[in-house]
């Protein structure tokens, strides 16, 4: 049965290559956006938050740092379960359960006091966080004309950027003044964000369509024929050398700068912005050229950049050339991640492209996970500067993946 949508709200159907896009479409990417934002948000946050409970429930550091991992197990999970649940129910639907979701258990984390409290919070609130990634990619590239989809996609990806931002400027004033409960209560705004911005928006009609024919199960069309395992096992290896390079460069970063050139913690943080401002133009950036050029030269040009301004910057000696030189490598580095909702949503059929978005999206931040403890490992022997230039190499597998996968640039969504 299809869903019962009110007329007035009902969205138009899929947008054609050359459409423009309606209000219907600009609600549904500031949906997109904001989830996505509040993402970034709920996780800057705990690292912000980690020393006052350490000193506060007196944890060791590998408790500690335990939180951050049980968040991202819960991600993992939640990636899956809100995937599978997106493609059944709904993409705007299940947006909202996951905002609430780690909105709820980010606020509730103000009320622990004990560290298994704090850990079952953060699982839960994990959860709600694995599913944003793929179900704003979904909505955002469902909703948007065809012309542009790359574009779209990679402005959901600018929300991450965006929250990080905001977590990094408003961490320090509410610490001060609130403690860690204090920046825990502010992390629960997404509950708010939720309700607001899915008043009154219907789902995708392309989704409401599809609905009614599925045959098979979401996950299973991941892997069901030749074809389909060759894309995902190439989409895997694309958002786990995205993520990998991701968290090995920024866990690592203000540390290499400290060791290698002796710069303390407020100058560290100053460069390490400059990277991050340059992650959020080259996602700007590959949205763009992704649309205009197509998706394999736009992934090939931005993985051969990372390739060479990895290297060159683990070179770098001079303060000017380090802070031009991030700027420069964050943008090859980070700026395809937008690229990957759009690549997804034209690799697979509506009835399983959530699911396909959080879960291959999702394994990839798995594989990520790992980079912090291989970089740590690799600088104990040979330092820093030749673990950072290694992570150039990772690129190099990402560019025979795309090989695997065809060229659907503005391509009609099945």
């Amino acid at each position: 049965m299809s869903e019962s949508v009110d007329p007035a709200t009902r969205p138009p159907a899929a947008p054609t290559a050359g459409g423009r896009p309606g209000r219907y479409a600009r609600r549904a990417i500031t949906a997109s956006v904001l989830g996505y934002a509040m993402d970034g948000f709920d996780l800057l946050i705990l690292g912000f938050a980690l020393t006052a409970i350490s000193a506060e429930l007196h944890l060791s550091q590998p408790a500690a740092g335990s939180l951050a991992t049980i968040t991202l197990i819960g991600a993992v999970l939640g990636g899956i379960v809100f995937g599978v649940l997106s493609d059944y129910v709904g993409r705007v639907r299940m947006l909202t359960w996951s905002i609430l979701l780690f909105g709820v258990f980010t606020g509730l984390t103000a009320t622990a006091d004990t560290f298994a409290e704090i850990a079952v919070y953060r699982f839960l609130a994990g959860i709600g966080i694995g599913a944003e990634f793929g179900i704003g990619m979904t909505l955002a590239a469902e909703a948007w004309p065809a012309r542009a989809r790359a574009r779209a996609t990679s402005w959901v990806g600018l929300g991450w950027q965006g929250g990080v931002l905001l977590a990094a400027l408003a961490s320090a004033p509410v610490l001060s003044h609130w403690g860690w409960r204090g920046l825990f209560l502010v992390g629960a705004f997404p509950v708010l964000v939720a309700f607001v911005f899915r008043a009154r928006l219907p789902e995708p009609e392309i989704f409401v369509r599809a609905r009614d024919r599925r045959r098979t199960f979401p996950l299973w069309q991941l892997f069901s024929t030749r074809r389909a395992i060759r894309t995902s096992l190439a989409m895997i290896v694309l958002t786990s050398v995205q993520n990998f390079g991701y968290y090995g460069i920024m866990t690592w970063l203000p540390t290499y700068l400290a060791g290698r050139f002796g710069y303390g913690l407020t100058r560290s943080a100053g460069w390490t912005a400059v990277t991050v401002l340059g992650m959020a133009a080259g996602i700007w950036i590959f949205g763009w050229f992704a649309d205009r050029r197509g998706r394999r030269v736009a992934f090939w040009t931005f993985q051969a950049g990372a390739v060479v301004s990895v290297l060159v910057y683990s070179q770098l000696t001079t303060p000017v050339a380090l802070l031009l030189g991030g700027a420069v490598m964050g943008a090859f580095v980070n700026g395809t991640i937008g690229g990957h909702g759009a690549l997804l949503a034209e690799l697979y059929p509506t009835t399983a492209r959530a699911t396909a978005q959080n879960v291959l999206f999702n394994a990839g931040r798995g594989v990520g996970g790992l980079a912090p403890v291989v970089v740590a490992l690799v600088a104990a022997k040979h330092g820093f500067a030749m673990a950072i230039a290694l992570l150039s190499t990772i690129y190099v597998l990402a560019m025979a993946a795309m090989l695997l996968l065809p060229e659907r640039r503005a391509a009609t969504l099945e």
